[in-house]
């Protein structure tokens, strides 16, 4: 089981719903995840008109929790009025916070980020804050009233995976009972898993599932590396050595003499 924000989930796989092909290979792809929360912007609901409906419709159905987000928000105003607009429309105090610094790297802006959370915080949003694993930026985040961290493994849609697995280790040693959860960067099962046996809590990703070639069973693979990671961490991974050391030591090995 996994507690997020006050609510329990079975699933530590969180989903984004931008870019499938189609809103039925969005609905298999995430039923295939196991996912029960999914991110939707803002944006992609209010435009389109019938089609956003359709989308809204979908999500409604499938029972899934939803976590509205301010996806390319630049300042810490534009932030602030799309979360309180998403509040509205959706109906959750939820919101998964971006402010955009760099549209190269599409790196958070911290410092707007910072003024972005307090406020909402203030306003009674739960803030899900997207940022990167610099250390003071997560600390002044909690410091605000954060209860949750979302630092990226790596830039948004680069499928590069955990760009600093020492960084993400430091953030799990120190702060033990934050909720961690890791966006942005995930290319492949395997990167998953990583962020896992790492000590996170939760996965979120978006086009690793719905770019891949077939979106259904990546969004498997992706459910079963989030379990096996999570397990890897929990049952407690070998200590590593740069000397090799054989399986089977000397002590007790048989002998025998012509």
């Amino acid at each position: 089981m996994f507690e997020l924000a006050r609510r329990t989930f079975h699933s530590r796989l969180l989903v984004g719903s931008a870019q499938y092909p189609s809103l039925e290979v969005m609905r298999d792809a995430i039923a295939a995840s196991g996912t029960e929360v999914v991110t939707v912007s803002l944006r992609r609901q209010t435009a389109g008109g019938g089609s956003g409906n359709a989308f809204w419709r979908a999500l409604n159905q499938d029972r899934l929790a939803v976590l509205p987000n301010t996806a390319g928000c630049h300042s810490a105003e534009e932030a602030i009025v799309t979360a309180q607009m998403a509040r509205e429309l959706f109906d959750t105090h939820w919101i998964k916070l971006e402010v955009i610094g760099d549209d190269s790297t599409l790196q958070p802006d911290p410092f707007g980020l910072l003024e972005a959370a307090r406020e909402l915080l203030g306003q009674g949003f739960e803030v899900f804050p997207y940022c990167t694993d610099d250390l003071v930026l997560c600390d002044r985040l909690l410091g605000a009233g954060c209860r949750i961290l979302m630092p990226w493994g790596a830039p948004i849609g680069s499928g590069l995976g955990i760009d600093n697995a020492a960084r993400l280790a430091e953030l799990r040693r120190r702060y033990p009972d934050i909720t961690l959860i890791v966006d942005a960067g995930i290319g492949a099962p395997s990167h998953a898993a990583r962020a896992m046996e790492l000590g996170c809590d939760a996965v979120l990703l978006n086009s690793a599932i719905a770019r891949a070639g077939d979106p259904v069973a990546m969004a498997s693979a992706f459910k079963s590396a989030v379990e096996a990671g999570r397990r890897g961490f929990e049952a407690g991974l070998m200590p590593t050595s740069r000397e090799a050391r054989p399986s089977t030591p000397d002590i007790g090995k048989p002998f025998w003499h012509a």
